[in-house]
């Protein structure tokens, strides 16, 4: 769980509620017809910016702001060095069915027991990484949509409520919900961008990089590996993607 997330989105949500409470209460701010517009219609009209299939999971890729996998670079590192003594000390055979942190880690370690150079080895991880950043920006744009749309749906919303009210002036008791239309789907429509899906693409971007780092770092290990280096060398190389005191904490490790 990301406390920083959870913490954020209820944090915000609590701000917003709290302000409207305490200016009368919530009633007021609900609004069937301005739900249906900016909701209803920036859902429908988010569906045909990607196809079914991105969309669709794209619902999945938003829990994960709340459950990142965890992936601990320092742990990587520490299991790299290990796996090269093996590596000298016994052949590369020895590293068949080694246990390691994740799927990626084990495909680059099964190309290293089946025999692969360090060429195709590179050339085939890395290919891996791209793949990947293709399929994070694929549902990170399916999420950008609600942050571009949904302010727009907010003023067609907007607009809609003033054509109402401007031809019902006649009609005192219609200029209310009219207006109520105008307004709160621009506010709808605010929050959507905003609170719920801006923050969302950012901390999708963060994941996506640290990912890229990550297998990259899979990959120098690896591939060093595959050359023989040896594992202090390995590490020396690997840590320099961590922080200062992460770095210190491997080294003394």
């Amino acid at each position: 769980m990301d406390i920083a997330s959870l913490v954020g989105f209820l944090g915000a949500v609590g701000m917003i509620l709290g302000a409207m409470i305490s200016g009368g209460g919530i009633g007021p701010f609900i609004d069937v017809p301005s739900i249906l517009i900016v909701f209803g219609g920036t859902f429908f009209a988010v569906m045909y910016t990607a196809p079914l299939g991105v969309f669709l999971g794209s619902f999945g890729v938003m829990a994960k702001v709340f459950l990142p996998p965890v992936k601990k670079q320092d742990e990587l590192i520490i299991r790299m060095v290990e796996l090269a003594g093996i590596a000298r000390k016994d052949g590369m055979m020895a590293l068949e069915g080694q246990d390691v942190p994740d799927k990626f880690f084990s495909k680059g370690l099964q190309m290293l027991v089946d025999g692969a150079d360090e060429a195709k080895l590179t050339a085939q991880l890395n290919q891996e990484i791209k793949a990947m950043r293709a399929r994070h920006e694929a549902n990170q744009g399916v999420l950008k949509a609600w942050v571009d749309l949904a302010p727009a749906m907010g003023m067609i919303g907007t607009l809609i409520g003033l054509v109402l009210m401007l031809g019902n002036m006649a009609d005192p008791k219609a200029i209310g919900p009219a207006m109520a239309v105008a307004l709160l789907t621009t506010l709808y429509g605010a929050f959507i961008a905003n609170i719920m899906f801006a923050p969302m693409v950012t901390k999708l971007e963060g994941y996506t990089a640290y990912e890229t780092i990550y297998r990259e770092m899979v990959v120098i290990g690896l591939k060093n590996i595959a050359r023989g280096e040896s594992p202090r060398n390995i590490q020396d190389q690997m840590i320099a993607n961590l922080p200062p005191k992460l770095q210190e904490s491997v080294a003394a490790a």
